[in-house]
């Protein structure tokens, strides 16, 4: 769990930046689940941390979160059978699985509880932390704010995209995705695996 968390602190911190810099403009936080719906692909890296820190719950809402996770698989085999454990995402291919996440857009992430919380914020994916701020990477991309809900908060929909050196995170990533690789299946040449967070929730149910 360690190795990804220090890089994802940095996700973190770029982000915080970007509060200091527009301050009471961001309204991502804790609670805010507008964009915490529909399955997406997660790298290795964030499965082992998903799946760790949802092993790490108290029983009842360890339990809980396995069997709302159990339920969105069980809904995405209804239509794609082939999405067995380890539930890779390649096993469906690009096309098929953009399917699977228009027809479950609605579905709420299995890790939030009742109200909207999310039951592992603090382990959350690289994805969950970067969607609400438009960034600007080394290389000069930029990658557009996702947030579902920005047009209610039209500062907020014209922010200037922060800078973050993604492709010299992406390096460090790779290790971290060839150790998570190492540990859930033995071999580091799957750093390219990928699966959806109710996929890494069921590899702590099935281990």
């Amino acid at each position: 769990m360690t190795r990804h968390l220090p890089l994802l602190r940095e996700v973190d911190a770029w982000q915080a930046g970007a509060r200091i810099r527009s301050p009471d403009v961001i309204p991502c936080r804790s609670g805010c689940a507008a964009c915490c719906h529909g399955p997406f692909d997660i790298s290795a890296a964030d499965a082992l941390l998903v799946r760790d820190a949802v092993a790490a719950l108290p029983v009842g809402e360890r339990d809980t979160v396995r069997a709302r996770a159990a339920a969105q698989i069980h809904r995405i085999r209804a239509g794609e059978p082939a999405f067995t454990a380890p539930y890779d995402v390649a096993a469906l291919g690009e096309d098929r699985f953009d399917a699977v996440v228009e027809a479950l857009a609605d579905e709420p992430c299995p890790a939030l509880d009742d109200v909207g919380l999310c039951r592992i914020y603090e382990y959350r994916p690289m994805v969950c932390r970067m969607i609400g701020v438009p960034m600007r990477t080394a290389a000069g991309e930029v990658l557009e704010n996702d947030c579902p809900i920005q047009g209610e908060f039209p500062a907020y929909q014209d922010m200037r995209p922060f800078p973050f050196d993604l492709e010299n995170w992406e390096l460090r990533e790779g290790k971290a995705k060839a150790s998570a690789a190492m540990t859930l299946f033995g071999d580091p040449a799957r750093a390219g695996f990928e699966t959806t967070v109710a996929g890494a929730i069921m590899l702590g149910a099935v281990t």
